[in-house]
């Protein structure tokens, strides 16, 4: 009979126990009936919340199944004294274990929101609220809500008891020289918060053309980072897994974002007409991509490996059943780059940017790469003509013609 080895944990801000053993598919399916139990790919093990409820459904989870191992346990709820503790015996392991009796009170870290209200001067506290309701009524993306919620709550934190609904655009634009002078921001993250702002004055307050009079700094024109072909070839043959070998090709193959290729569904794999559907992308924009027939020959091979096979995502967690969490994907790239020897500064978006520079100069037409890619703005798409190489050495130098009339001396 397997061991759980139970252990404290603390991760995303709150305490937990953590649940350790053999990938074993009959203890990862007892671990997934235990309700809100999650699967930590960093510490590699199954966790819930520490209380009385959820350590009493793990030992009926495993009972008969696997033997309890929790001494770890035990000594931390003991030295912590956070918990009271009652003996008893365990009945499949045989040995004196704790039982939690009560837990003191502990927030639920599932719901506190990305900024800490605490922090705000009491008379600007409704401003998150209202602009948290706002942007959900408006259906944004979490990612943004996120990014707008952090970026106003630190200005809030700056301008201390000072009325935020009072705030005129010359006291906004005192603001963000503030920003750039005292604060040295870039100037996207300035542009970050002027957006989060203009979403609560504008949107949230309903103050019209509040931001027309505030200039916004020029963006600096950032080209994209790529790999070439070469690398490309040596990133994948540094690839062991199967599976990950998969995520990448496909990643490479379509041009696709780290957050497509992680919701990609078996579904959206269309061999028929030889396309891969991705759903509500970037902007909730649905799009179609080539398949390409080589890509399709792999990801058959890698699901006629697979054990337990993928359900409903392309690509699971052997461990979950879920989506592959995508800070794993990009873990993953970062691994294969070092283990190919690649020592330039790219993240796994650098296969999305090589396979559109690639594909142009290959001689395909910009519009095409475009409807590809997803953009909306042509323009965005247009960065690569700044880096296609093909394109850029067949053109000659002018001091290359002078030197070969002989008219200059070394």
């Amino acid at each position: 009979m397997e061991t759980i080895i139970l252990k404290p944990l603390e991760h995303n801000q709150q305490e937990n126990i953590a649940m350790y053993f053999p990938n074993i598919g009959m203890l990862n399916k007892a671990a997934r009936k235990i309700k809100n139990a999650r699967w930590s790919q960093t510490n590699k093990c199954w966790y819930v919340l520490l209380n009385k409820e959820k350590h009493s459904e793990i030992l009926k989870a495993f009972n008969g199944i696997a033997k309890i191992e929790q001494s770890t346990l035990y000594n931390y709820l003991k030295e912590k004294n956070k918990f009271k503790t009652t003996v008893s015996k365990n009945k499949q392991t045989n040995s004196t274990t704790p039982v939690i009796v009560k837990q003191k009170k502990n927030r639920d870290f599932n719901q506190i929101k990305v900024y800490k209200r605490t922090s705000v001067a009491k008379v600007n506290t409704h401003v998150l609220a209202s602009m948290e309701q706002h942007l959900k009524l408006k259906a944004y993306s979490q990612s943004t809500q996120k990014t707008y919620l952090t970026e106003v709550t630190i200005f809030l934190k700056t301008i201390k008891e000072n009325a935020a609904d009072m705030f005129t655009t010359q006291r906004l634009k005192d603001y963000l020289q503030y920003a750039h002078d005292e604060l040295k921001l870039s100037e996207n993250t300035i542009h970050s918060r002027m957006n989060a702002l203009k979403f609560y004055y504008e949107q949230v307050l309903g103050r019209e053309k509040l931001f027309w009079k505030i200039p916004r700094p020029k963006r600096p024109l950032l080209l994209p980072k790529l790999l070439s072909e070469t690398e490309i070839a040596k990133l994948f043959n540094a690839l062991k897994n199967k599976k990950h070998k998969a995520m990448l090709f496909t990643i490479y193959s379509a041009g696709l974002r780290v957050s497509e290729i992680v919701n990609l569904k078996i579904k959206d794999i269309d061999s028929g007409r030889m396309q891969i559907f991705i759903s509500r992308a970037k902007g909730k924009k649905d799009r179609y991509v080539n398949l390409s027939p080589v890509l399709l020959d792999i990801l058959r091979q890698y699901m006629a490996l697979q054990e337990p096979k993928p359900t409903v995502y392309l690509f699971e967690s052997n461990q979950t059943g879920t989506a592959y969490p995508a800070r794993t994907v990009q873990q993953i790239f970062s691994n294969a780059k070092g283990k190919a020897g690649i020592l330039k500064e790219v993240g796994i978006h650098s296969l999305r940017h090589s396979f559109a520079t690639h594909l142009l100069e290959k001689g395909t037409d910009i519009r095409y790469i475009k409807e590809l890619l997803g953009h909306f703005d042509i323009k965005t798409t247009e960065r690569y003509l700044h880096v296609a190489h093909q394109k850029l050495v067949n053109i000659t130098s002018p001091l290359d013609e002078i030197w070969k009339k002989g008219d200059i001396e070394w």
